[in-house]
């Protein structure tokens, strides 16, 4: 499986940054390949809302808009598996993440009639994570399920992360993207009469004691 791993900050030794991390290690200890970016590192247009209110995002799933959000957007059709990592400001994602998400979201969202999205069917675990007092990881959370659900993704798992919940957080961050992206069990090709011997196991006999009639007295 290729996973992608999303970042917004620009704080590359805080939080986020060690969740984006941790989140790596684990698709690399289940087993398959990751590769981890920061929006911030990208030039990223808010959305412009073109015309009535849609541009060519509607009918034609393009934004018209010249930077980076193309290149990243191809990413996003390549890879199998997501994390979503974002920073909480104000209950919400960061304004970087939601630059790039609105438009994706234009884009893919309106797809019908056999057209699917670029996260359509490929399972994300999206982590809020509020570094600084603690509040609104469950707020952020709750846009992020919105958000999947309108892409049509296949949510594994929502984790909020604060400073004091940081140290185990991150492991349970590791765990869930090492289980996303363990690859699956090949096939059993024992026979099923073998394999359904193997799944019952037999218990003894119960033998039952019949009472003897009570003498007639």
């Amino acid at each position: 499986m290729k996973v992608l791993i999303v970042t917004s900050t620009p704080n590359k030794e805080g939080l986020t940054a060690a969740c984006g991390e941790a989140a790596r290690q684990g698709v690399v200890d289940g087993g398959s390949r990751a590769r981890l970016i920061n929006l911030n590192d990208y030039n990223i247009l808010r959305c412009a809302v073109c015309d009535n209110g849609w541009g060519p995002c509607l009918k034609e799933h393009r934004c018209r808009l010249e930077d980076d959000f193309a290149e990243i957007r191809k990413m996003f059709a390549e890879a199998e598996g997501f994390a979503w990592v974002t920073p909480v400001y104000w209950g919400e994602p960061s304004e970087t993440a939601k630059a790039f998400f609105d438009r994706l979201r234009r884009c893919e969202a309106p797809k019908k009639n056999g057209q699917t999205s670029v996260a359509e069917g490929k399972p994300i675990v999206c982590i809020a994570a509020a570094g600084g007092s603690g509040n609104g990881a469950v707020h952020c959370l709750a846009e992020m399920e919105r958000l999947v659900q309108q892409l049509r993704g296949a949510p594994h798992d929502y984790i909020a992360v604060t400073q004091k919940t940081r140290e185990y957080q991150t492991e349970t961050i590791h765990d869930a993207l090492a289980s996303m992206a363990k690859p699956a069990a090949a096939p059993s090709t024992m026979p099923i009469s073998v394999r359904k011997g193997q799944s019952r196991s037999r218990r003894p006999r119960r033998r039952i004691r019949r009472k003897k009639p009570a003498n007639k007295e």
